[in-house]
């Protein structure tokens, strides 16, 4: 059985802010700022983004972001390893275990993203596959390639060694103490347009080598969008899945995700989670050529897109270099009282939706916890209102009179004849728990 969590994931990712470039110091800091100021409010995964192994990464950003056939860190067996100049701590054959071991000091959790399949240049240099007579030429598929990234060839299906290979990386990382891994070009292969989903079997290969690792960890797939036809395949293999392709702090992407959620919000549950993608806040931008910059969303877009996420259930991972967090997106990231609607307790259900505006209801069944979320679509102020009795999840629960406190502001408002209603600013959100 796949790993499961009574949770989404909630934790920090280098691409955002770091592109290929993160170092081992960089990744540290973050761990130590998340230890010190987010862990309490249920943060507790550090990833390391893409190409760690890549030792001329971000060197020719003006023309590359991922170097054609650049020099990899790899062992005999074409597993890719960390590079030492930028992880010092992985030299002589460590790999990330040293840094696993101190994200794991501070009380969090490690991560790594891959590319699903082997390298390019395991398989031209015919390197053999450790548990396995075959060689990297032997299980690497020439005709499945990624579109963006030049660092893989797909596993064939059905060949021997394609497991063995996996179960090989997956013991790897195992050994290292990693506990989440971020696998790429898998959940929809978007460069065959009549196939976008001809890694399935691959992603079947990574949870079986999971399992037989014997080691929690959880699965996440990219890039979006994903395919709602496949939800099933999704759900039983692994535990995040990307319902969109990269998201950054545009107010037409956030306003998309409304319509992304809608499509997936009856497939969020325990050990399964949509995955909105990474939360754009703070500072972001710098490993990608063109310097450090602000996100570009207002305030409130930022609660909006927080709200969002967490009635619906989405993993939060955030993309921003948290030392360099305002005291401000610090406050919006920590408000337990919002967090914690990401548990698998808490069920969130889009009750309306409309060119204006949309609500969304949330219900914790157990201990009767009802809450009610007004989003404003517009570039002007509006008041939106919603009879109770009218959203399923609240029918029944004699609701007609009383108090809702609106939770980012935590000012009082009252529930007068059923009616919830509240002035909602421009692209802005209220979250009302409803007494």
């Amino acid at each position: 059985m796949k790993y499961q969590m009574d949770k989404a994931p909630m934790g920090w990712n280098s691409y955002d802010y770091y592109d290929t470039t993160v170092n081992e110091a960089q990744v540290k800091a973050n761990a130590d700022f998340m230890a010190a100021h987010m862990k309490d409010a249920g943060w507790e995964y550090v990833v390391v983004d893409i190409e760690w192994y890549a030792k001329d990464a971000g060197t020719m950003r003006d023309r590359y972001q991922y170097i054609p056939f650049g020099e990899q860190e790899m062992d005999e067996y074409g597993r890719l390893l960390p590079d030492p100049n930028r992880f010092p701590s992985s030299a002589g054959g460590r790999g990330f275990g040293p840094l696993a071991e101190y994200v794991h000091s501070l009380g969090l959790k490690f991560g790594i993203h891959i590319m699903r399949g082997i390298p390019r240049m395991a398989a031209h240099r015919h390197l053999p596959i450790l548990g396995s007579a075959a060689r990297a030429n032997d299980v690497a598929d020439p005709s499945s390639i990624c579109g963006w990234n030049p660092d893989m060839y797909g596993v064939r299906r059905n060949v021997e060694g394609g497991q063995a290979y996996y179960d090989s990386i997956i013991g790897l990382y195992a050994d290292w103490g990693v506990d989440y891994i971020k696998c790429d070009d898998i959940c929809n292969t978007n460069i065959y347009p009549r196939n976008p989903y001809s890694a399935a079997h691959e992603i079947e290969m990574l949870q079986h080598a999971i399992q037989k690792s014997g080691r929690d960890m959880v699965l996440s797939l990219s890039p979006g969008p994903a395919l709602i036809e496949k939800a099933w395949h999704y759900e039983k293999y692994a535990n995040m899945w990307r319902i969109t392709d990269d998201f950054w702090d545009r107010w037409e992407l956030l306003r998309n995700m409304f319509d992304r959620c809608e499509l997936w919000q009856s497939h969020v549950g325990q050990g399964s989670y949509p995955d909105c993608d990474m939360l754009p806040l703070g500072k972001l931008g710098q490993g990608f050529g063109k310097g450090e910059r602000d996100t570009r969303f207002t305030r409130e877009e930022q609660v909006t897109m927080m709200t969002l996420w967490c009635i619906f259930g989405s993993p939060l991972m955030i993309g921003a270099e948290l030392t360099l967090l305002d005291d401000w997106t610090l406050w919006l990231l920590t408000r337990k009282e919002i967090l914690k609607l990401v548990g698998n307790e808490y069920v969130g259900r889009q009750f309306e939706k409309n060119e204006r505006y949309a609500v969304w209801s949330c219900l914790n069944d157990g201990t009767g916890e009802s809450y009610l979320a007004f989003f404003n679509f517009l570039e002007t102020e509006q008041e939106i209102s919603c009879r109770l009795e009218e959203v399923e999840q609240l029918a029944g629960r004699r609701l007609t009179e009383g108090k809702a406190l609106e939770l980012w502001s935590g000012t009082e408002t009252t529930v007068s004849g059923g009616v919830l209603q509240g002035k909602v600013p421009a692209h802005g959100a209220k979250l009302f728990a409803l007494r």
